[in-house]
């Protein structure tokens, strides 16, 4: 990939920056889901314990999430180079990369620790990740249609 030059267009390098964060959070979400195989291969108590349904459900879905969301980062940041007249937002580029940084925190936070069953406060941080997942989508949806 090429640095963007000091001409480079404030979009682009937006664009850049989604992607060089949705490579690098695929990367970490790709090492959790081996740690998250290993503890069941391994059957380390802690995880996969019948009490501790909760907290394998809590860390399935910061990965699958963490996961999921670094590839629709990708392919924002791809959109700019190939969907001609597209521009990245700085509000969806933001909310984009926080979604993908909420989202999959707030479930791992969620298992850490658990109270009879349910997840622990960190979850809390969800629900704001996917308002901005939401916003971010709608608008790049909103912008895409508006081309001609």
């Amino acid at each position: 990939m090429k640095r963007p030059s000091k001409h480079a267009s404030a979009g682009a390098q937006r664009a850049d920056r989604n992607l060089r964060f949705g490579w690098w959070s695929l990367l970490v979400f790709l090492c959790v889901g081996a740690v998250l195989e290993a503890l069941h291969g391994f059957k380390i108590g802690w995880y996969v314990d019948v009490g501790n349904e909760t907290r394998r459900l809590m860390f399935t879905l910061a990965h699958a999430h963490g996961t999921l969301l670094a590839l629709v980062n990708v392919a924002a940041g791809l959109m700019v180079r190939t969907v001609e007249r597209f521009t990245l937002r700085p509000s969806v580029s933001f909310a984009l990369i926080w979604a993908a940084i909420l989202l999959p925190a707030g479930f791992f936070l969620g298992g850490i620790v658990i109270y009879d069953g349910d997840p622990g406060l960190g979850v809390w941080l969800v629900p704001i990740g996917a308002l901005l997942l939401f916003y971010g989508v709608a608008r790049v949806a909103i912008d895409l249609s508006k081309l001609k």
